[in-house]
């Protein structure tokens, strides 16, 4: 099972690494992730090279089903954020082995494709 790491858990490491202070630390992760936020909120989009890129997107408004009474529901539009993963933190995620417990699912044998048949 994955563990949790929260943004406490990165400003103790931050401090650690850095020699500076706790709450000096924990305020500036603060600023930088609400600059983030207010980046997406204003519709703009983020890159951080190499590491990836943080757009949001606009989901169509659409017609679904409430699957425990089947009842027809209207779900409005809105705005999700989407994530694309850049070329190091890609690169640093293949190096990882796979943890134990997650099975490794091989990929089906592709047929070799045969001459086109005559009719």
């Amino acid at each position: 099972m994955a563990t949790t790491t929260t943004k406490k858990d990165l400003v103790d490491r931050i401090s650690e690494l850095t020699g500076h202070k706790r709450p000096v630390v924990r305020e500036v992760v603060q600023m930088f992730l609400d600059q983030i936020t207010e980046e997406l909120r204003d519709g703009r989009r983020l890159e951080f090279r190499d590491f990836g890129i943080f757009e949001v997107k606009t989901r169509r408004a659409r017609r679904a089903q409430n699957p425990k009474t089947l009842e027809r529901v209207d779900v409005p539009p809105k705005r999700t954020v989407k994530f694309k993963v850049g070329r190091l933190l890609r690169e640093g995620l293949d190096h990882l082995s796979p943890p134990l417990s997650t099975p490794v699912i091989e990929p089906k044998p592709r047929r070799a494709r045969t001459a086109a048949r005559a009719v």
